[in-house]
């Protein structure tokens, strides 16, 4: 049976990280694996995190399972975070994920069982796993115009020209914020006519929200989702607690099934509890229980939006300052997109040949498409980014 199994594409992500530990330069730096990072370029854990998970250890006394889809304390805490009132406790179905990247999966999973024949449509770019998991189900997929690669900003027009070919039923896969790769977003008036679109086409959004509370704020960044889940008949979240809380490693995630009519919500509640059944049986809890306790305890909150709001602002200090020394170097304004997008990422639009130039020379290390994570980068650093990019001729 093994003798039958083919070699896998290598994950670019995953080559880039070996690459730059091989690096033996001092002053190498890793803007490429999408994690989070502090200017001595550690990923800590956050405080409130810390504090619930110590005393989550003096308090919890078992292991057992919680249930099929998780803890429904953990659902009510991130359908609040996520959607706020813009919908009720009734009319969304919730299921814990292993991550963002589980619910996801989970996601599709529902889709193609209510809908083998709904085209997924995907924004160009993307997350490289979204299609690397619908090809995987062997689920039609087609892609819409997304990044203007000669603004750096979203191409809007083609956008809805391109999802103007779907067909009622298809499903659109949407970035809640902070787009990834490219950091380009869509303004809330822009999100107001997709979702009138959507509605007019009889489309289906699928909202994959990884970075709320790294671009705008945390209410800011949720206003596409709110305002789908205010207005289409129904749609789906995938919500990932990877990033703004930091508990990568606990593979803390949630689906949630939002539907206009309440009554639709019990099938909807069973359904995803039994595909959690099919595939995992009981999620992880660890980090979906620190997640919970971090959201319902006033001073835990507090504290964890105080330092993920220094991680935000963290970031778009840095964006200003990258754009500032590119803004310097180049006696033009051609680099201002840098700090105009939002998250961890923004697509530089390099070519492949210009990103192992600045890898070759400067011992910067960023995925072949340009996509760099900014939060890689610190004081020292954002000049040696602007003098490769400058010197590479971006």
């Amino acid at each position: 049976m093994f003798d039958a199994l083919k070699p896998q594409p290598a994950d670019k992500i995953l080559s880039l990280m070996a690459a730059f530990r091989e690096d033996p330069r001092e002053d190498k730096v890793d803007l490429g694996v999408g994690v989070y990072k502090n200017a001595e370029g550690r990923t800590p854990v956050m405080r409130a995190v810390k504090a619930a998970e110590q005393k989550l250890w003096q308090t919890e006394d078992t292991k057992s399972y919680t249930g099929l889809a998780g803890d429904p304390g953990f659902h009510d805490a991130m359908r609040a975070l996520v959607l706020n009132d813009c919908v009720s406790r009734d009319q969304v179905a919730a299921a814990a994920a292993p991550g963002g990247t589980g619910a996801i999966r989970q996601g599709l999973e529902l889709i193609r069982m209510a809908a083998p024949d709904a085209r997924i449509w995907l924004s160009a770019p993307t997350w490289p796993n979204h299609p690397s998991i619908i090809k995987y189900l062997g689920m039609p997929m087609a892609e819409y115009r997304y990044f203007d690669a000669d603004t750096r900003g979203v191409d809007f027009g083609g956008m809805l020209t391109d999802l103007d070919a779907a067909k009622p039923g298809d499903v659109v896969l949407l970035h809640g914020c902070c787009h990834n790769p490219t950091g380009a977003n869509l303004t809330a008036s822009q999100w107001q006519e997709v979702a009138y679109f959507l509605k007019a086409k009889q489309l289906i959004p699928f909202v994959d929200i990884a970075y709320q509370g790294f671009g705008d704020g945390l209410d800011a960044d949720a206003f596409g989702p709110r305002h789908l889940a205010k207005t289409q008949p129904e749609m789906l979240i995938a919500a990932s607690c990877s990033k703004n809380f930091g508990v990568y490693r606990e593979r803390a995630g949630l689906l949630m099934a939002v539907s206009q009519d309440p009554a639709k919500t019990p099938l909807n509640q069973g359904t995803v509890a039994f595909l959690n059944r099919q595939n995992y049986s009981f999620p992880p809890d660890h980090g979906a229980r620190l997640v919970t306790m971090v959201l319902t305890d006033d001073a835990l909150r507090a504290d964890w939006l105080a330092e993920l709001e220094g991680i935000r602002t963290g970031m778009l200090t840095l964006r200003q300052t990258l754009a500032d020394a590119l803004r310097k170097r180049t006696n033009s304004d051609r680099f201002d997109f840098i700090a105009q997008h939002r998250g961890m990422f923004s697509r530089l639009g390099a070519t492949e040949a210009q990103v192992e130039q600045m890898r070759q020379s400067h011992g910067i290390y960023m995925v072949s498409d340009s996509r760099l994570n900014i939060a890689g980068l610190n004081a020292q650093s954002v000049p040696v980014l602007a003098d490769a990019i400058v010197a590479a001729g971006v």
